[in-house]
């Protein structure tokens, strides 16, 4: 995450999930957004849905007013703007900027995970995605992604997961589902869900306890954010000898 993408359209999109999912489940929220520098780009312009209140406020309208507030300020824009703002209610945050270095990165997680040992539904919010094989863990670029080895240490704690994700350049649906195969595998006794839109996609690594109350926060996300955020169907759960064929 970037300071320069808030309140922009993904944003919107992902502040809406979120909320359904704490207010449906009844589960704490601890936000890590895995911060990293803002970059010289253009991207975190997309804020035209701000001007259009017709079309796009229906969706989460106290949300929305919000952000509209939050982007008429002539202050920069921050990630800490969501946490003062209560965006996500009753959540923890984790803000720090995770850095590249692999000592570094490991000392952030520590920290980071800490302090939101007591949160039952973690996000992590890294730039790109889940690790790519070009990008090795602690080496240069490598803040743009979270790694297995934290999925892995965030599952086995007992906390569900929600983690972003960029499409590539590939077919969307092949790649929700390789994606929710491999967190399968990675991070066995879970449900996975995806949520896509245009742009991004959402991984809901579901703990064997909170699969229930996860499953109405899921037909609420259907229903309240339809046509702007799609619940991929997917089979993740099945036993391993079932769903690898063997």
């Amino acid at each position: 995450m970037k300071n320069q993408y808030f309140g922009d359209i993904n944003d919107y999109r992902k502040y809406g999930l979120l909320r359904v999912l704490g207010r449906s489940s009844g589960l704490s929220i601890g936000v890590c957004w895995l911060l990293t520098a803002v970059g010289d780009g253009g991207d975190g312009e997309l804020r035209d849905y701000l001007m259009k209140p017709a079309h796009w406020r229906r969706y989460d309208p106290e949300l929305y007013d919000k952000l509209r507030q939050l982007g008429d300020q002539q202050t920069p824009r921050t990630v800490q703007d969501a946490q003062k703002s209560a965006l996500i209610p009753n959540a923890t945050y984790w803000d720090a900027v995770v850095p590249d270095d692999l000592a570094g990165r490991e000392a952030y997680f520590t920290s980071g995970m800490s302090t939101l040992r007591s949160c039952e539904l973690i996000f992590l919010d890294p730039d790109n995605g889940i690790e790519v094989n070009s990008i090795k863990r602690g080496t240069r670029g490598s803040s743009r992604y979270v790694y297995w080895t934290e999925l892995k240490g965030v599952h086995n704690r007992g906390q569900s997961i929600l983690v972003y994700q960029h499409f590539p350049r590939v077919p969307h649906g092949p790649f929700l589902q390789f994606i929710a195969d491999r967190l399968a595998e990675e991070l066995p006794a879970s449900r996975v869900c995806a949520f896509s839109t245009a742009y991004v996609a959402f991984f809901l690594v579901q703990q064997s306890k909170h699969v229930r109350v996860f499953e109405n926060a899921i037909e609420e996300i259907r229903g309240q954010w339809s046509t702007q955020i799609d619940v991929a169907s997917l089979v993740t759960d099945l036993p391993r000898s079932v769903s690898h064929g063997r």
